[in-house]
């Protein structure tokens, strides 16, 4: 295999991206990519696709691939000249790269591109870059297609679940008596009513760090880890039952709903289920579901269509109070209601987990093969 060792400035150019506060975006379908996300759309593309963009400022390590013209933020670095080289391999190299360190900043951790044109990087000829390139990328397009399955699917069960507990367009609505804007036999009680709130477990640090255990030990950021975009089907951290039992961790059961209850995490809003006996950190919440007046379906929903964040005391670091979180007004259909949903639902939901831990194994894979790949382990 032909492969060379040269200067990164050699390999390919960065540049400082562009600014466009969100008032200024206008309508349209260009991606604007910050430093760790696309953070809006806007109708002007700076770039042409393909394109390779890492964050210059605030989050740094995080690589992002645009296939279509975007518009690259000044919070991000966007590869100007690809030096012939392939972009999506360039995607990959700087992945393995580490970029979070080259921090210059102080306050704001900011990526040092002087430091950074000193570094050497190992590359191949552009044969084997194209070979790498198809090896990595099909993982990325069945995780892509298994993202857009879990999408369709979600939106199938949230679109049923607002027709019957929303829009009251439930099996049998038309003969149902509807008395103050509520269908007879439904009751509205408190959060508290329909579920049992209960924060996480504290999370010692000796205890972290196993990837294999009987139980998962999940943190606010593997809500999102690949594969637990609607359901918990991994985690980064696990333990043994010695060990719950040694710090009296008590594991939330298959059907609890759990989000984060302070900070940054508590208002990105993310709520997810536990498909199996799962503890989670005392930076967590979980509600588990009263089964004689609820099913965990209905409740996942509900959840996912508040903004927990509004019922947040504190003033500079929001955080989620079970007593202030009990107490939100909730609508309980009746019984037999709930169990047709879950009928209906369940197998959507058996689908999304199935996908989720296909997702989950290959990226597993994929975090593998990248760093052997991009170096020159595996010959190919």
């Amino acid at each position: 295999m032909s492969w060379q060792t040269i200067p990164f400035h050699k390999f390919i150019a960065l540049q400082r991206g562009f600014d466009l506060p969100r008032s200024k975006m206008k309508d349209g379908d260009v991606p604007v990519l910050g430093s760790n996300c696309i953070i809006g759309y806007h109708n002007e593309a700076k770039v042409d696709g393909p394109g390779v963009v890492t964050g210059r400022s605030g989050t740094l390590g995080l690589v992002q691939y645009a296939k279509v013209p975007y518009w690259p933020h000044n919070t991000a670095l966007w590869v100007k000249d690809f030096k012939d080289n392939d972009p999506k391999f360039v995607y990959y190299k700087l992945e393995t790269l580490n970029l979070e360190r080259f921090n210059g900043g102080v306050s704001v951790p900011t990526l040092n591109r002087n430091v950074l044109d000193t570094l050497k990087v190992k590359i191949p000829d552009q044969k084997i870059q194209r070979r790498v390139v198809s090896i990595l990328s099909a993982y990325d397009d069945l995780l892509q297609n298994n993202r857009r399955r879990i999408q369709l699917l979600e939106q199938a069960a949230q679109f049923l679940y607002k027709e019957w507990f929303v829009h009251f367009r439930f099996p049998g609505h038309e003969h149902a008596k509807i008395t103050d804007g509520v269908p007879e036999k439904w009751r509205k009680i408190s959060l508290g009513e329909l579920c049992r709130l209960r924060a996480g477990d504290t999370f010692k640090p000796k205890y972290q760090g196993r990837l294999e255990g009987n139980l998962p030990f999940i943190k606010v950021r593997d809500l999102s880890r690949e594969g637990n975009a609607i359901a918990i089907t991994g985690a980064d951290n696990w333990v043994t039952l010695d060990e719950c039992e040694e710090f009296r961790g008590k594991p939330f059961s298959q059907g609890t709903s759990v989000f984060a209850k302070i900070g940054e995490g508590l208002r990105q809003n993310r709520v997810r289920l536990i498909v199996r006996d799962t503890l989670i950190d005392n930076n967590m919440m979980g509600a588990i579901p009263d089964q004689r007046v609820t099913v965990s379906e209905y409740l996942y929903f509900l959840l996912r269509g508040h903004d927990l964040a509004s019922y947040a005391g504190g003033a500079a670091v929001p955080f989620l109070s079970a007593k202030v979180l009990e107490g939100m007004d909730v609508f309980a259909p009746p019984m037999h209601l709930l169990l047709l949903f879950h009928d209906a639902v369940k197998p959507m939901f058996h689908q999304i987990v199935n996908l989720e831990q296909q997702s989950a194994a290959a990226v597993h894979v994929r975090d593998i093969l990248l760093p052997r790949l991009m170096n020159g382990e595996i010959a190919i």
